[in-house]
């Protein structure tokens, strides 16, 4: 199909240049995700699958298996598939964080309840796997399911670690590595697979995920200082929430006396108070660690366009190298 050329930011050009395939995956996605015998399910996966996300992950293995010469049927069950595992984490991160809002919209577990969410992603669990199988790929299989091992552990990883100011970077890289990464390598990793990728070209698209995920997950955590309700959370949600980003872990790490006191009270006792994330930004800057944690994420990314130059010269490849730069271009 003809490209809209006012189509400006590359996750818009890749899903018009993937719009056959997308469409097919939505297709499938609402016709997997009903019950016949407990209408809550649909009501709920409903309600997050159609808020109106990007469907960045499944597009991420359309494009893996387009770059290698398509994998048809295929390539959008496991898109499908993506999508699932994706929207499962997001039930359970909800009701794991409290949160009350979701791509700009009240979350399932403030709608309905705890035990909803939390069953209905375990449905959309069980219904990826069911989708997987289809497949019939034991190595497509086992990708995915460790990928999705590597993000409940991740998730556990960022509960315990949680509240604690003597987390580290290498803690922080590990627990994104898992929450978020994991999924982006596995869903570029398994397009590329069915589509009949060389071990190399597997392996580049699985570090372009991964890089991609990185970078990804740091500017989300830095728009959280930064950014505008627009992208469906208040600013200072992880302040509030008093979790340990990159830019506060840096911010500790520099710390004096009379600022390491201030972080104490502030994530470690949850003692919050009025002015207390005016101050906590004041620090980052002062420290610079906004900053230095924009060049992280740059870093990250530019790893993810070096991956790419394993794979064939192609459109989407371009696209996927300008969606790389463009994670961390939407700070600006």
């Amino acid at each position: 199909m003809a490209l809209d050329s006012n189509a400006t930011k590359p996750h818009d050009r890749l899903a018009q240049a993937l719009a056959d395939e997308m469409a097919a995956v939505n297709a499938l996605i609402r016709d997997r995700m009903a019950s016949e015998h407990a209408p809550r399910i649909p009501e709920v996966t409903a309600h997050l699958v159609e808020a109106g996300g990007k469907r960045l992950r499944p597009m991420l293995t359309l494009a893996a298996a387009r770059l290698l010469g398509g994998a048809g049927d295929r390539a959008v069950k496991l898109a499908a598939t993506v999508e699932f595992i994706h929207t499962a984490t997001l039930l359970h991160d909800d009701v794991v964080d409290e949160s009350t809002r979701r791509r700009g919209r009240p979350t399932a577990n403030l709608l309905w309840d705890n035990k909803s969410s939390v069953l209905v992603g375990d449905y959309l669990f069980a219904r990826s796997f069911q989708l997987m199988t289809e497949c019939n790929s034991l190595a497509v299989m086992a990708v995915l399911a460790n990928a999705s091992a590597v993000i409940a552990e991740g998730e556990v990883l960022q509960l315990t670690a949680a509240q604690n100011l003597g987390t580290t970077e290498a803690v922080y890289l590990q627990v994104i590595r898992g929450k978020t990464a994991a999924l982006f390598a596995a869903a570029c990793e398994v397009g590329a697979m069915v589509a009949g990728g060389s071990a190399a070209q597997v392996a580049a698209m699985r570090a372009y995920g991964d890089a991609l995920g990185i970078a990804f997950q740091m500017a989300d955590d830095l728009l959280d200082y930064g950014g505008t309700s627009a992208i469906g959370k208040n600013i200072g949600d992880d302040f509030r929430e008093r979790k340990l980003t990159l830019p506060v872990i840096r911010a500790v790490a520099a710390a004096d006396a009379t600022e390491r006191a201030f972080w104490e009270r502030v994530i470690e006792k949850g003692d919050q108070r009025e002015g207390d994330l005016d101050e906590a930004l004041r620090l980052m800057r002062r420290h610079g660690t906004l900053e230095a944690t924009r060049a992280e994420a740059n870093a990250w990314a530019e790893t993810a366009r070096a991956a790419l130059a394993e794979m064939p010269k192609h459109p989407v490849q371009a696209m996927l190298a300008d969606l790389a730069a463009y994670v961390v271009a939407r700070l600006t």
